[in-house]
């Protein structure tokens, strides 16, 4: 038997860790589970004592928007009184999700072995996150998995949304400045040599910014390839250090002062975590417990450990409002609303209200964001536009000058 390093939360919220023997990964996980730990992290204990997990590196994430689906269909079986076993297998056979249908099965051949529905749904990471995983084993102890998925189902709605929203918002200005690279690789290759041939043959006396533009032409074409490989290089690099602990955390506090942009991702991230908050709360999660399952969800390296800081706060006996005060993450008027919900014990229905603010003023900087860009989409073709008059048909206008002196 191997062993295993497990670290979760147990049924009041607590952190816990804990080492286990087992078969497989698959047994510790239902032996943790069977303790009422919510696992977080399962890893084997290699002779070294380091852990390690590969499992992951490949894998696929699932379509969100399958996801909603698969919840929603759930949803209205369970409602109707259906088995749980009879809808999943139903729900396997007709989805069109290869990775959602695989873990399907396998959930199902789980709970045929004794595995209860959030345990063998714990195994599948890449298709249901820990906070999926949580309001289900809440479902699964109350008696109301029909309504956590039909909770669920509005989150992941709503989440998409989101998306879809702030997508749209971004894609005009991602083509035009997509189309602006292009046109001035294009330039560069094609177009200004053509003009370095014909101001060669005429020996023409060019001005500072035409040289400019020929000097730079023929760094392209002649060293292209490098630049190539020096781009590829600093995209792979890029990658591995984003893949790094502090490279994240960096990165996902910079995309939030980003001009323009950055106010909607983080109005956008705060939605959706008084939205997840909301929800866990009113499905019964402690409120630890919430904000560690909501730290993980959010997205962003740099919000969850303001979130897991807020976790410790509670941890440490201080109240919701202080801890959120310290975190410097919310406006006065989402604290008020907080400090409301911790009076008449209606926070969930608080932080609801607070998800709907953050929602409308996303909705506001999207609707203006076109505007804010033009202006800046504008300057840069413009720009461009008068670097290539002066470098390119002023000289032009000089030789036919010169010419009709003759």
């Amino acid at each position: 038997m191997a062993l295993f390093k497990y670290t979760g939360r147990d049924a009041q919220g607590a952190a816990v860790k804990g080492e286990l023997e087992a078969v497989s990964k698959e047994s510790a996980v239902d032996l943790v589970m069977q303790k009422g730990i919510l696992p977080s992290e399962i890893k084997e204990k290699t002779s070294s004592g380091q852990a390690f997990d590969l499992s992951a590196v490949f894998a696929s994430q699932i379509k969100l928007t399958d996801l909603i689906v698969f919840t929603r269909q759930l949803y209205s079986l369970t409602k109707a009184g259906i088995p749980i076993l009879r809808a999943l297998n139903g729900l396997a056979d007709s989805t069109h999700s290869k990775l959602l249908s695989d873990a399907l099965y396998d959930v199902l051949d789980r709970m045929r072995n004794g595995y209860s529905l959030s345990a063998a749904m714990t195994l599948h990471p890449r298709v249901f996150s820990q906070l999926y995983v949580s309001l289900v084993q809440v479902g699964e102890n109350t008696g109301q998995l029909d309504r956590i998925f039909l909770q669920l189902a509005q989150y992941l709605e709503q989440e998409a949304e989101t998306i879809k929203r702030v997508k749209g918002a971004m894609r005009y200005p991602s083509f035009v400045l997509m189309f602006l690279a292009a046109a001035m690789v294009i330039l560069n290759i094609k177009v200004i040599p053509v003009f370095a041939n014909m101001f060669n043959k005429f020996n023409a006396e060019l001005p500072w910014t035409t040289k400019v533009l020929l000097g730079t032409s023929s760094f392209f074409v002649n060293y292209w390839a490098y630049m190539l490989g020096a781009v590829i290089i600093v995209v792979v690099a890029v990658k591995l250090w984003l893949n790094t602990d502090n490279g994240a955390l960096l990165w996902d506090k910079w995309k939030l002062r980003i001009p323009i942009v950055g106010s909607v991702i983080e109005r956008s991230l705060l939605a959706r975590f008084s939205r997840s908050f909301a929800m866990m709360l009113s499905a019964g999660v402690p409120l630890n417990n919430s904000l560690y399952l909501i730290a993980f969800a959010v997205d962003n390296n740099y919000l969850k450990h303001k979130m897991l800081a807020m976790r410790g706060g509670i941890e440490a006996g201080e109240t919701l409002l202080k801890t959120a005060s310290a975190a410097d993450l919310f406006t006065p008027l989402v604290l008020q609303m907080i400090a409301v919900g911790e009076e008449t014990g209606q926070v969930d229905e608080l932080l609801n209200e607070a998800a709907d603010f953050y929602e409308r003023e996303v909705d506001y900087e999207l609707k203006n964001m076109t505007a804010r860009i033009e202006p800046i989409l504008i300057s840069i073709v413009a720009a461009m536009v008068l670097i290539l008059a002066l470098g390119i048909f002023t000289p032009m206008w000089d030789m036919m000058g010169a010419m009709k002196g003759r």
